[in-house]
């Protein structure tokens, strides 16, 4: 049996320039997101977060920009091909397998009764202090943020207007 995909829309933005229209909100999540990085978690742990985030929230833009990142800053390809399956992939180290459940569990607080149970918490903190463990969540949340406004404008991955 032959099955055809089939789209009720086309790859066609709602909004084609967020930052024209709304220059001073995109800054400032811009600077939200930023102000993560610095603060005790590797840069590489912290692109595998919102990498994650953003294959749950089906954000083509994220999923596209922070893998391009993420190999241009020297990641491997087995380790981004395998975030989605982190769980069942001998790539990630224990601090980045606490991380990557951080951030779904994070990214999915309406999935459950306990939004970010202890346990995913506490395995977290045993890799990162206080500063790291708010870096991580400012970046996971910033990452939810920038994956919505995608996602409900419809931004295509690749544009780079």
């Amino acid at each position: 049996m032959t099955s055809t995909v089939t789209q009720d829309h086309t790859l066609q933005a709602r909004i084609d320039n967020m930052m024209s229209i709304n220059g001073p909100a995109v800054k400032a999540l811009i600077g939200f997101a930023r102000s993560a990085e610095g603060q005790g978690v590797p840069q590489q742990t912290l692109q595998l977060a919102v990498l994650r985030a953003s294959q749950i929230n089906g954000c083509s833009v994220c999923v596209d920009m922070h893998t391009k990142e993420s190999l241009a800053a020297g990641e491997t390809t087995e380790r981004l091909f395998a975030v989605s399956a982190w769980r069942d992939a001998p790539y990630f180290t224990e601090a980045e397998r606490a991380a990557l459940a951080l951030a779904e569990a994070v990214t999915r607080i309406g999935d459950q009764s306990d939004p970010v149970p202890d346990a995913v918490w506490q395995a977290a903190a045993a890799h990162y202090d206080d500063k790291q463990l708010t870096a991580l969540v400012v970046a996971i949340s910033a990452i939810n943020s920038f994956n919505r406004i995608n996602v409900a404008t419809r931004q295509v991955a690749g544009w780079s207007g």
